[in-house]
């Protein structure tokens, strides 16, 4: 990150949630934003709104690159033109991707593999895309917003939790692998946060569910959990938990493994 600023951030996930909302704060902040996510039309109306909401210039603030995670063979050419058009990046926040609510028993191999793909190998291959261009100049930063389902597993989300926890092991050995390149890790881990991940979540044989987890429509706004992450990732901070009263349960599984093992066998999940 430069000491002036944030300079360039690239936001996946952008068009909606915790994505449009990191766009937001970030570009008050006098960044670069590059927005992705897979509809150029969202992106678009995204940079719009947000331009004036806040009295923006939308060409100088925003820079366009859709992209869709699933199709993970086509990101270094993205990158290498997004690279051309901008010059340079400092920080990526990984905030694309897919949840899944349906028992394991119930859910196709198929849609493991797809939210796989889609939240573990079309972040890490963005990821590693970019990887160069973070060596060559000695900083850099990735931000990855994974979720307190990275930490610890809840039912009807072993698809999603699966992917999660991958995520969290591909990133620490990175962490671990380019220090001394002077590349920050930032994993995020928000609790319930009110967007549309359980709307949009797959289930069994792959349609989307269609309907809202109560705890998600009650948890903390977009906005509020962007300013905690974007505060988190000035401090470059390792992890990041961001949630209310759910947060506990990752204290509750590092020091009582047994005790949540036995509150999520009971928990009323959906």
């Amino acid at each position: 990150m430069k000491s002036n600023g944030p300079g360039t951030v690239w936001i996946t996930g952008a068009s909606s949630g915790i994505g449009r909302a990191c766009a937001e704060i970030y570009a008050g902040k006098g960044a670069k934003v590059i927005l992705s996510s897979r509809r150029e039309d969202a992106l678009r109306k995204v940079a719009k709104d947000i331009s004036e909401k806040l009295d923006l210039d939308q060409d100088t603030t925003f820079d366009i690159a859709p992209l869709d995670l699933n199709d993970s063979n086509a990101f270094p050419v993205l990158v290498k033109n997004v690279l051309d058009r901008v010059g340079d990046v400092d920080i990526v926040v990984h905030c694309g991707g897919i949840s899944q609510r349906s028992l394991a028993a119930e859910t196709s191999l198929e849609v493991d593999r797809r939210v796989m793909e889609i939240d573990y190998f079309g972040t890490v291959a963005l990821t590693k895309a970019l990887l160069p261009h973070f060596v060559a100049k000695k900083s850099g930063q990735f931000v990855v917003v994974t979720s307190l389902m990275g930490l610890f597993s809840s039912p009807l989300r072993s698809g999603y939790c699966g992917a999660k926890h991958a995520l969290h092991g591909f990133f620490e050995a990175l962490r671990a692998e380019h220090h001394e390149d002077g590349i920050g890790i930032t994993m995020v881990c928000p609790g319930f946060i009110a967007t549309d991940i359980s709307l949009n979540a797959v289930v069994g044989d792959g349609t989307k569910q269609g309907t809202m987890d109560a705890k998600t429509g009650a948890g903390m706004t977009p906005l509020e959990c962007a300013r905690k992450l974007v505060k988190g990732v000035e401090k470059r901070k390792a992890q990041i938990l961001i949630g209310r009263t759910e947060i506990l349960a990752v204290y509750i599984s590092r020091f009582f493994p047994n005790l949540l093992r036995r509150i999520m066998r009971k928990a009323a999940v959906t």
